[in-house]
């Protein structure tokens, strides 16, 4: 397995699969447009590469606030249904620490839907994170 950062028109497009099974709702040409507004913002795209193929991403970016001070924020994390339970997610997790600790963050944090009790389980328990908060939204749509 190998973790790389996304960087070309060509990989985003071969990431989409696996995004997709994170954000359903997203067409590839919504994807790709969000993309492209989010990347100059700082975000940032990360795969795990097993036998050549995307199985795991994680979308990231920096930022300062007087919560967090410097941190690391994961936006998106997915393993494919098929790839679950090897090792990918804590890997990409591991090396996105590892750019955080580079960066000068004093945290890496992400949310998760209520629902995703198998990945609060996965976080709480294998990465050794605190469940430190509730996230609410409000849809303005």
């Amino acid at each position: 397995m190998s973790i790389i950062e996304l960087t070309t028109d060509e990989e985003f497009v071969e990431a989409y699969e696996v995004m997709h099974e994170l954000r359903t709702d997203l067409s590839l040409e919504q994807y790709l447009g969000l993309l492209a507004d989010m990347r100059p913002a700082g975000y940032r795209l990360f795969a795990a590469r097993d036998e050549g193929r995307i199985v795991a991403l994680a979308g990231i970016g920096l930022g300062t606030n007087f919560y967090y001070r410097h941190y690391l924020w994961v936006y998106d994390l997915v393993t494919t249904d098929a790839s679950r339970s090897r090792g990918h997610g804590k890997a990409l997790l591991d090396h996105l620490e590892v750019i955080a600790r580079e960066a000068g963050c004093q945290t890496l944090a992400l949310a998760s839907g209520l629902h995703r009790t198998d990945a609060h389980r996965f976080y709480t328990d294998k990465m050794k994170m605190d469940r430190g908060s509730y996230t609410f939204s409000k849809d303005l749509r």
